[in-house]
């Protein structure tokens, strides 16, 4: 979910909000066949941007609040009907604000149906001093459903004096169709503990980035890695546990160099699961 322009004079603390989107293939193309999209959520009407693929429907999930704040508890679902092909991305990245105390819980369901791809790559989260979030992303994929799927965040201070955010936790579940799960990744940091060269040395943001699909249809981890590195960050890229696809672990000097870098590199690993070359998405 990324931030809007306007923010409210009033923040209303500990919002509780589950919104769903459910695409379906029809006449050639995906379309955005049911929505519920309660505030602080807001959608774009769905884009169709590629020649090569004029099935893939794009669509960007954006905030009408100014960000995450304490005892912000936000869930998508999404869903993804036979053969459905979506991109979901956000309009810019999404700050999590001072929490206060009150942790915040950013939750993301999604279901693929047999042969349907899905392309997940929010911005980065910005994590402000005092932050404290828990994301969790739960996959679960019918026979042929391939899927991209990209989470990273940053550090920032506005006033420059180093101070720490409190907390980040990340968890990610990949199942197939009958529930089994196939990848289970989880980890976390307190924001003192990266004081010092031990965790991120000069680096400021980080990322995560899983490619799944059939062996013969990923993108060439070393490829990647030298890409990465061009754009300034350092990557790691091998394959994902239980044969499933890739996994890469990303960071950068900052967020902005890290977005950049993540702006080459997903539509590589898309293109390969699809077979054609995407158009250029922006922001």
């Amino acid at each position: 979910m990324a931030d809007g322009t306007i923010a409210p004079v009033l923040q209303e603390r500990g919002r509780t909000r589950q919104a769903s989107l459910s695409f379906a293939c029809a006449g050639g193309r995906t379309i955005l066949l049911r929505q519920h999209v309660p505030y602080p959520f807001h959608v774009t009407r769905p884009f169709h941007l590629d020649v090569a693929r004029p099935d893939l429907a794009t669509l960007y999930l954006q905030s009408v609040s100014g960000g995450v704040y304490g005892g912000d508890d936000l869930s998508l679902a999404l869903e993804l009907g036979a053969g459905a092909a979506a991109h979901v991305t956000t309009q810019a990245a999404t700050i999590v604000h001072d929490c206060r105390g009150q942790a915040a819980q950013m939750t993301l369901r999604a279901r693929l149906a047999q042969g349907a791809f899905l392309a997940l790559t929010p911005d980065p989260l910005v994590l402000f001093p005092g932050a404290d979030i828990a994301t969790e992303t739960d996959l679960l994929l019918h026979e042929g459903g391939r899927a991209v799927l990209l989470e990273s965040a940053s550090l920032h201070d506005p006033l420059q004096a180093g101070r720490p955010f409190a907390r980040f936790h990340a968890s990610l579940t990949v199942r197939d169709a009958a529930g089994r799960v196939r990848l289970s990744d989880r980890g976390g940091i307190d924001g003192a503990a990266l004081d010092g060269p031990a965790v991120l040395g000069a680096h400021r943001a980080w990322a995560s980035l899983l490619v799944v699909g059939p062996a013969d249809s990923l993108p060439d981890p070393g490829l990647l890695q030298q890409q990465a590195e061009a754009a300034g960050c350092l990557c790691g890229a091998g394959a994902a546990p239980g044969g499933i696809g890739l996994a890469a672990r990303l960071a950068g000097p900052d967020g902005g160099t890290l977005g950049r870098c993540l702006d080459r590199l997903w539509p590589r690993c898309a293109a390969a699961l699809l077979g054609v070359t995407l158009a250029p998405r922006r922001k």
